[in-house]
């Protein structure tokens, strides 16, 4: 499995629809295979995901943030973990909105 706790990942692509950009920092923390996350910027004004790991590395959470407009968004994602030749890692995700409009996403976050 692996271990996400105490690392920090940027967004380095998103769909149109979703909220993360390259100001958004995420900063992850792992008990077991239980993983949370707080994480703001660009359009975020505060958010929070909670996910479960399992022995590959792909997590399954659920998150909820407030955007710049006042608005409480949530949603589900599954992120696939890529480790990179510098031994930093890639997460390949594809979310859905479960509040406003419902719509689909992909975005891919690497750790810094």
């Amino acid at each position: 499995m692996i271990n996400y706790n105490n690392k920090i990942f940027k967004p380095v692509s998103n769909s149109e629809n979703g909220e993360t950009s390259g100001e958004t920092v995420f900063h992850y923390k792992q008990q077991g295979n239980i993983l949370t996350s707080q994480y703001s910027g660009g359009k975020i004004v505060t958010g929070h995901l909670i996910g479960l790991v399992d022995d590959e590395g792909i997590i399954e959470m659920r998150y909820h943030q407030v955007n710049e407009k006042g608005e409480l968004m949530t949603g589900t994602c599954t992120s696939k973990p890529e480790i990179l030749e510098n031994g930093k890692i890639r997460l390949h995700e594809i979310w859905q909105w479960t509040s406003g409009d419902h719509s689909k996403g992909n975005s891919i976050i690497e750790e810094q």
